[in-house]
């Protein structure tokens, strides 16, 4: 069996193989590391390692790890679910937020951003694969929520994020990418604006996102180990 940090270097150069397999090596590309349920000993293992930016998607557990931890420089990023009343500890305690699915919540973390913090970096969650179990904004709703959010004084919009339909064929998974990536060309030319990133592709389908011009991948399972429960 692996160790975590055998675990984390294979994902390390299977990102970087990626990239050159597919002629990308100028990309900027970013491992996020996907921390949940996992104890603060083994995110500072990592950290050790050399990794920086690690993903959390329960709140309460992410803030004890982040006490434990605030002797290092981690770049904490939220990826959950995003419920009104944890908007408030969300932007005091995190640079980065993948998961914001509706208007109001981003205004929530532009007002509770504290004002000695830059302003916090955020991604917008895309259904882009039209699920109705999923949250997520429409390819359709985003031109018209990106005008009222360039208008919130405390959070940075730096691109889109999605979590494509599970157990698709690598051709199928590329498509579902290949379609938030055009958005985000889209978008940068409809607003001129300079989105950076494309928060896409997990240990599943990694491969199909990298392929595809994903800017950050967020892997947990093939770093980590099976969850805590």
């Amino acid at each position: 069996m692996l160790s975590l940090l055998q675990r984390y270097f294979q994902q390390c150069e299977l990102v970087n193989s990626e990239q050159l397999k597919r002629g990308l090596p100028n990309t900027p590309l970013k491992l996020l590391a996907v921390s949940k349920t996992r104890p603060a000993t083994d995110v500072a293992r990592l950290y050790k390692a050399g990794q920086r930016d690690f993903g959390e998607n329960y709140l309460q557990d992410a803030l004890l790890k982040q006490r434990l931890l605030a002797h290092l420089d981690i770049s904490w990023h939220f990826i959950g679910p995003i419920q009104s009343n944890k908007t408030r500890d969300i932007a005091r305690h995190f640079s980065w937020v993948h998961s914001v699915d509706r208007f109001k919540i981003a205004k929530r973390l532009s007002d509770q951003r504290p004002a000695g913090l830059p302003a916090l970096n955020v991604c917008l969650q895309v259904n882009v694969d039209e699920e109705e179990t999923k949250s997520g904004f429409s390819l359709g709703e985003l031109p018209e929520v990106i005008e009222s959010i360039l208008n919130l004084p405390n959070i940075r919009l730096r691109g889109l994020m999605a979590i494509p339909k599970a157990d698709k064929p690598l051709a199928e998974q590329r498509a579902s990418f290949k379609k938030l990536a055009m958005e985000k060309d889209t978008l940068n030319q409809q607003f001129d604006l300079q989105l950076d990133t494309l928060s896409m592709g997990m240990s599943g389908d990694l491969q199909a996102a990298i392929a595809e011009g994903s800017t950050m991948v967020r892997v947990g399972t093939a770093i980590f180990g099976e969850r805590i429960k």
